[in-house]
């Protein structure tokens, strides 16, 4: 690889995790919600008295936790499926070059 490549990879690298990290260390005082908590609200609002049939194994500590595994979640399934899809287009040159 030649060094014009190398650096803009390793560039396009840093700006991934700039894009990634710059609203954690500049946005103090949020709170990422997510689906749960606004269903959460919604049946409260809707049914007062209802509780809920089933408990969580495994509570995480905070908020950010729950958003860390989500996001880990994610990225685990997008690497399967980039996994998969280049195992495919390999597959399908590597078919036509022995042919």
């Amino acid at each position: 690889m030649d060094k014009k490549k190398t650096l803009l990879i390793i560039v396009l690298l840093l700006l991934c995790v700039g894009i990634a990290t710059m609203p954690l260390l500049l946005i103090h005082d949020s709170e990422f919600g997510g689906a749960d908590g606004q269903a959460e609200e919604v049946i409260a609002t809707i049914s007062p008295d209802y509780e809920p049939w089933a408990e969580s194994l495994l509570e995480p500590p905070g908020g950010e936790t729950e958003s860390l595994l989500f996001c880990l979640q994610a990225a685990f399934g997008a690497l399967i499926i980039g996994y998969c899809f280049g195992y495919l287009v390999a597959r399908k040159n590597y078919s036509q070059k022995d042919s």
